[in-house]
């Protein structure tokens, strides 16, 4: 997949990241590349110099996860073997931020390894820098890292990818931890992680996905330290897509109360709707329909208030929120809908309208709610663009640079 640098760059949360980048390795051309001291060197036999700075020689109970990290100068170009003891060569590939050279599985537990990186100058003469290291025992303490997704999946253009963990991350391993979970898409788009709790993380791109998008998420977290003595169980990887760009729009102060549906900037239909009577209103806010269900039962019998105790059978309903706010066939309020407010905080419609619509969407499609006298609840679902970018981009654990002033 073609991604520009500054796209990867803004994946990982390293827009604005330094422009230094030592680690780059078999992609590179630049005549001089940063070089800093390290505790192994190479053989000169061109003018080109190369260390090698992580992992050092020697080095024991290195974790599975580690990445060859080098410095070079006027070299033309570099390149990096790594080698199990048995002479098995590792395929891999230089991180997507240019600061290290990354296997493309986790390394054996208990295994020795050799990585040698040679560096060749403008005159084609070539210098080699070597390390021979040892990988720990394998953890007793493991986190696992889980893809909400299955691979294959096809979302709306408002599915945030989501990776739920097993245990809390340290805030101060949480930067080390993202900069491992890699994310790319064709075509291209511009998106970052966010840490949505202590224990999952969501990918949103900067605006709604584009319809059609391929979808690949690459999580190198297999023996990687994730504090407290904890390392990930497993790296994991998740492909799916995007479908349709189905987007349904509600304005409570317009007249008639209607549901606006559009696909790909189109619209399919308007449809009459009833919220949240004022005592329960609807929330306002940009939401994605988590799950579906043809028939279910709606049963708030423990409700605190006896007001709001009920038990009805429901016919077509989506769910937006966490708190209980669904699109539903409701077909005892068709005489309200477009007209009146009158349900617990729900998005009414008739039962014909209600399967209709169920029939049309798919997971993380877009219902955006405007002019209710409730605001939408962060977290409160799966509410990513309900935040602006700037504000989203302040959960990433790895500092977003703003965007240079054009001169």
């Amino acid at each position: 997949m073609s991604w520009t640098r500054r796209r990867t760059l803004t994946a990982l949360g390293l827009v604005g990241a330094g422009a230094s980048l030592p680690g780059l390795a078999a992609c590179t051309d630049e005549k001089k590349t940063p070089g800093s001291e390290g505790s192994s060197g190479g053989k000169a036999e061109g003018k080109a110099r190369v260390t090698i700075t992580a992992p050092v020689a020697d080095a024991k109970d290195v974790p599975a996860s580690a990445e060859i990290v080098f410095s070079a100068t006027d070299a033309k170009a570099t390149t990096v073997e790594l080698k199990s003891k048995d002479g098995t060569a590792v395929d891999g590939a230089p991180h997507p931020d240019g600061k290290g050279w990354l296997p493309a599985k986790t390394l054996e537990y208990g295994e020795t390894y050799t990585a040698t990186v040679t560096a060749t100058d403008d005159d084609g003469k070539p210098t080699t820098a070597s390390s021979t290291f040892t990988v720990m025992a394998k953890p007793s303490k493991q986190v696992r890292f889980v893809s909400f997704l299955a691979d294959g999946a096809v979302v709306g253009v408002g599915m945030p990818l989501i990776i739920q963990l097993s245990r809390a991350i340290p805030k101060d391993q949480r930067a080390a931890v993202q900069r491992r979970l890699i994310v790319s898409s064709e075509p291209a788009q511009e998106g970052i992680w966010t840490w949505y709790t202590d224990t999952e993380l969501h990918w949103r791109p900067k605006e709604f996905w584009q319809s059609g998008t391929k979808v690949r998420v690459d999580l190198r977290v297999g023996g990687l330290p994730c504090g407290d003595g904890y390392f990930g169980r497993t790296d994991l990887t998740l492909d799916c897509s995007i479908g349709p760009a189905l987007v349904m729009t509600v304005d409570d102060k317009a007249s008639p109360k209607v549901m606006t549906v559009t696909r790909n900037g189109a619209v399919l239909k308007k449809i009459p709707v009833s919220l949240g009577r004022p005592s329960m209103p609807s929330s306002s806010g940009t939401m994605v329909v988590i799950e579906k269900f043809a028939k279910t039962v709606f049963d708030t019998r423990t409700d605190p208030n006896p007001a709001n105790r009920y038990r009805v059978d429901i016919d077509w309903a989506q769910r937006l929120t966490w708190g209980g706010e669904f699109i539903h066939s409701a077909p005892w309020s068709v005489s309200d809908q477009g007209k009146r407010n009158v349900s617990h905080g729900c998005i009414n419609m008739s039962a014909a309208n209600a399967k209709w619509l169920f029939q049309q969407t798919r997971i993380g499609d877009p219902v955006v709610v405007k002019g209710t006298s409730r605001q939408l609840q962060y977290g409160n679902g799966w509410t990513d663009f309900d935040k602006t970018w700037d504000e989203y981009v302040q959960g990433s654990a790895i500092p977003v640079a703003p965007e240079p002033t054009p001169s």
